[in-house]
């Protein structure tokens, strides 16, 4: 288990898998993101409020709103963005300041910080309520995970992000939930298919009451399992879950039998 979990955090700490450039807001001290030199440079051609800044790139654009925006769009037009979802997300400075909004899909090819809410279900009658990813999610399909997990959009707070998700996803109001409490915060850093992850999460858990069973309203859960924890352990090392959850559980699980 503790090999397993070196190579878990590894992973989540894992270094681009191309080389990336600082990419900054307006001023050059202010850095929300990362960018392929490469990418940075078709923008440049294209026309997109971005320039060469000292170690990196620069949005040239006021509002900065405005110029995240018009590269939102060109790169769904080119093909690199993911599934458009008509979501925007807070766009943050090292300190986690909110200094924009930028839509969902467009965050991982610019390297822009996310942050997430995961919520640790476990059950009442004992074990874990866990869900399985929908299969045309864009990240990680039919993989497991928590009991919930979804990003914070721009203007929430951890609590209004934790009460919207428990219902879309698992159909559960926070309010008839048990002991709901915040655990560590976690980062994650990796390489994606399109781009690069950096992901802050904010992980709560919970006890799931018996007369309540998880039902999900957003589409994108196909199933939710409740699991021993023998069986949870052996799906974990058996690698069925994200690499978010897994850490996330495996925390969870220290010190139980």
């Amino acid at each position: 288990m503790d090999a397993w979990l070196r190579a878990l955090q590894a992973r989540a700490d894992e270094a681009p898998s191309r080389p990336r450039e600082a990419l900054r807001a307006t001023t050059d001290d202010v850095v929300i993101g990362s960018i392929e030199p490469g990418l940075a440079q078709r923008m440049v051609e294209a026309g997109l409020p971005i320039a060469v800044a000292a170690g990196g790139w620069r949005i040239d654009a006021s509002p900065l709103n405005v110029g995240l925006a018009r590269m939102a769009d060109w790169l769904r037009a080119q093909g690199l963005a993911s599934a458009w979802r008509n979501e925007l997300l807070s766009v943050t400075d090292a300190r986690g300041s909110e200094v924009g909004m930028i839509e969902r899909a467009a965050v991982r090819p610019l390297g822009i910080a996310t942050h997430a809410v995961h919520l640790v279900g476990w059950a009442e009658q004992g074990g874990m309520w866990v869900q399985q990813r929908a299969f045309d999610k864009a990240t990680d399909p039919g993989q497991w995970d928590t009991l919930m997990g979804g990003l914070m959009a721009a203007g929430e707070t951890v609590a209004t992000t934790l009460a919207r998700e428990t219902w879309e996803e698992a159909g559960l109001r926070v309010a008839e939930l048990r002991e709901v409490s915040a655990r560590d915060r976690l980062t994650v850093r990796r390489p994606v298919s399109n781009g690069y992850m950096v992901e802050h999460i904010h992980v709560h858990e919970t006890i799931v009451p018996t007369r309540l069973t998880p039902v999900n309203q957003d589409g994108e859960v196909a199933r939710f399992e409740r699991l021993s924890l023998g069986e949870l352990r052996e799906r974990l090392q058996a690698g069925a879950f994200t690499l978010e959850a897994a850490l996330i559980l495996a925390d969870a699980l220290t010190g139980r039998p």
